[in-house]
């Protein structure tokens, strides 16, 4: 596929085939997601429909490597054999120039010469054209092929008449032409092939991470235990897989025995090893360093993280932004148009001014030719793809390109304060007993509840280990009450763990010592939590949290690009307001239900806002989905990162910042890509057209052909070059 008619032709001539649903069809990946009933339509059926309209269909595209590397295979081939006619087609049409333009004796012999010598060079080069220019018109679409068939045919056409005397004259002689407009227009395309190819780079070097076998460690009818190298499809959920010092990490998995440096970059784009332990959970594909360790595998097949990482960025390459609506009707409106303009110039040269037909046909050829809107339709998709592409390498998912497009407008950015701005695994810290209860009583209590409950704070009470080593106690009636606590039932007595307002909401008075031991506790940064029956309060069990390393510099990067910032937490006031002064955030919204934070982005959106919200919780979840882009912490949970627009792999908030800065420079690739696709045919049309005839300067058609091929290979060069940018954040480090 060469442009955004070719990719609208396949995608009308699958949409209308019985049994398929949808069909969103990649140009620069050149692949199609299709939506289809298996029980009416085969997948080779679709193939079949492909290929009958001029493109050859290649096979699955499943993430599955050896399936790629049939297609690649094939893409290779394909390539090969654009070199084989780009060779012939230049031999030639040098040997036909010097036949044209040299002086061998040759007579009125030489327009039949060089018939004879250029009809088959000519048909082999021009085959795959006019093959799917002609396909093209039969499906009634106009693509640049149907451009170029036009252009080559008539000039040979004319040759032919012309060697005839058919035009009144042997000196209409473009056979040299014709080749080398063919010539270049493969070159084009095969320049086109190869930079679209290196778009992709990133999710093939994804795809390249996932192991083909691993060596699972088995048990024979003796009981005697073995290992065996299996195929990966083969490896099922609970086997026991042995990792090598320097061996990829084959699959999913948690260590069961053994210790090592993991280098998960590839995966996560955290460049530092990271020292993993029994009990560790480990990403196929990362690098296992040094040490030996076993892993029971915790993920297969589709489910494995990298799966869904490659599964998220091709869809996001799937996707267009909204100025790519612009740019699809630019183009269906433009070859109509260019083929306009050539008629009319066609007729002022030859009916107004006079010149001779040969002539005036050949001006008709360059502007079909040179108007191609091949670097127009791959302006934006090559620069997204390739933006995409960069941010998952620094372990950053943008799930469409539409986030990436209003990712660059946007002015305010509010942050959730635990596991977002703090490390989100606070630790037990002290607890303050008003009863005659004991301290291990209290926590024990306070475990056999939260031990249901997804908070931060609740993995904190299990963080000691020395103070988990007994039983818990059944509990009845478990309630989460969002944003204030949760409450069950112990031995028939009802118990409530949360703030304030739970307390306040059940009618459960709070004691003036109390609530200055709990102000105590918030001046010195602690988030604390009160334990209480229906009748008093029992205790306060305190936990601590620390800053993330790079939360304030991230925080400062935002406030540099004048980008707004704003903490919103359901944590006390005091403990928000110290973790704001700390990392440089002057506003502060507290004690706030997930309703809140939600009411909080409506506000903002409605004073003309841009707003994103990074969080991880699932209180987080309607903020993340309301927000304009919502940006989940990789390292919470399922449903903010379901809900999140971005989704930052290892946590960092510094990604957040990157993912910001590499949507704006993405954004602004797309319009200095679109900037030189409009230029090219703004300056060459009107030279193709003859405005520089009378200072003797004249546009041939294979300049026309040479000029388009530079305008696809400018705009994808362009988007190319995006991969070497480092984000500003990250320049320093």
């Amino acid at each position: 596929m060469t442009c955004v008619m070719c990719s609208r032709a396949v995608t009308s001539a699958v949409s209308k085939t019985p049994g398929v649903y949808s069909i969103h069809v990649n140009l620069v990946s050149e692949t199609a997601d299709v939506i289809y009933n298996p029980k009416s339509i085969t997948i080779e059926d679709i193939g079949d429909k492909i290929d009958s309209i001029g493109y050859d269909y290649m096979g699955i595209h499943d993430n599955n490597s050896i399936n790629n590397n049939i297609i690649e295979e094939k893409r290779a081939k394909n390539q090969r054999q654009k070199i084989y006619r780009i060779i012939v087609g230049f031999f030639f049409s040098i040997i036909l120039m010097a036949i044209m333009f040299g002086d061998f004796g040759l007579g009125e012999n030489k327009s039949y010469i060089s018939l004879a010598i250029s009809i088959i060079p000519f048909i082999y080069v021009a085959y795959p054209i006019f093959n799917s220019g002609f396909n093209a018109l039969k499906n009634k679409n106009l693509n640049m092929d149907v451009m170029y068939t036009l252009g080559m045919s008539v000039s040979f056409v004319a040759s032919l008449l012309s060697t005839f005397n058919l035009l009144g004259s042997s000196q209409f002689m473009l056979y040299d032409t014709s080749i080398m407009l063919g010539a270049f227009l493969m070159l084009g395309k095969y320049l086109e092939d190869r930079a679209k190819s290196k778009t992709s780079d990133s999710i093939n070097n994804l795809i390249n991470l996932k192991a083909t076998e691993a060596t699972v460690e088995k048990m024979n009818q003796d009981g005697e235990i073995f290992q065996e190298k299996v195929d990966i499809n083969n490896v099922l959920k609970g086997n026991i897989v042995i990792v090598k010092p320097g061996e990829k990490i084959p699959i999913d998995g948690q260590i069961i025995e053994g210790t090592s440096y993991v280098d998960e970059s590839l995966v996560t784009g955290e460049s530092k090893p990271v020292q993993k332990e029994v009990g560790d959970n480990v990403i196929g594909g990362s690098i296992n360093k040094d040490g030996s360790f076993k892993i029971r595998v915790t993920n297969t097949g589709d489910k494995t993280v990298l799966s869904q990482i490659i599964s998220m960025v091709q869809d996001a390459q799937n996707s267009s932004p909204p100025i790519q609506k612009l740019a699809d009707k630019a183009v269906t409106l433009f070859i109509p148009v260019i083929l306009i303009i050539a008629i009319i110039t066609f007729i002022i040269w030859y009916g107004v001014f006079g010149s001779p037909f040969l002539y005036s046909l050949s001006i008709f050829i360059s502007i079909v030719v040179v108007a191609c809107p091949c670097a127009l339709g791959l302006a934006i998709p090559t620069a997204l793809t390739v933006g995409v592409g960069l941010a998952a390498k620094n372990g950053i998912l943008i799930k469409d390109g539409e986030t990436l497009e209003v990712s660059e407008k946007i002015t305010h950015v509010l942050l959730d304060k635990t596991g977002t701005i703090t490390v989100g695994h606070p630790e037990l810290s002290n607890i303050i007993n008003y009863s005659d209860k004991s301290d291990e009583e209290i926590l024990k209590i306070s475990q056999s509840i939260e031990q249901y409950s997804q908070h931060p704070i609740s993995s904190a009470l299990f963080n000691n280990e020395e103070k988990t080593g007994f039983e818990l106690y059944a509990v009845e009636d478990f309630e989460n009450i969002s944003g204030k606590g949760v409450k069950g039932k112990i031995n028939d007595e009802y118990y409530f763990i949360g703030n304030k307002k739970l307390l306040i909401e059940n009618n459960i008075n709070i004691p003036e010592n109390i609530l200055n031991d709990l102000e105590k506790e918030e001046l010195d940064m602690k988030t604390s939590i009160i334990l209480a029956n229906t009748n008093e309060v029992i205790g306060i069990i305190s936990v601590e949290d620390i800053i993330k390393e790079n939360s304030v510099k991230a925080i400062d990067e935002l406030h540099k690009m004048n980008i707004k910032t704003t903490m919103v937490s359901g944590d006390n006031k005091n403990s928000s307001n110290k973790i704001a002064e700390k990392v440089g955030i002057t506003d502060v919204v507290s004690e706030v239900l997930p309703q809140g934070k939600l009411d909080y982005v409506k506000k903002l959106q409605a004073d003309g806002e841009i707003v994103a919200f990074i969080g991880d919780g699932i209180n987080d979840a309607p903020s993340l989905t309301k927000s304009d882009v919502g940006i989940a912490i990789g390292t919470g949970t399922d449903v903010a990162i379901e809900s999140g627009d971005i989704i930052l792999i290892n946590g960092d908030l510094l990604n957040a910042v990157a993912g910001i800065q590499i949507s704006k420079k993405t954004m602004s690739r797309v319009r200095l890509n679109l900037f030189w696709a409009f230029a090219y045919n703004i300056v060459l049309i009107p030279i193709a057209a003859g405005v520089l005839i009378p200072w003797n300067i004249f546009f041939r058609p294979e300049f026309s052909a040479l000029a388009m091929a530079l305008s696809s290979v400018t705009v994808i060069t362009l988007s190319l070059l995006l991969r070497r940018y480092t984000p500003e954040i990250f320049v320093d480090e």
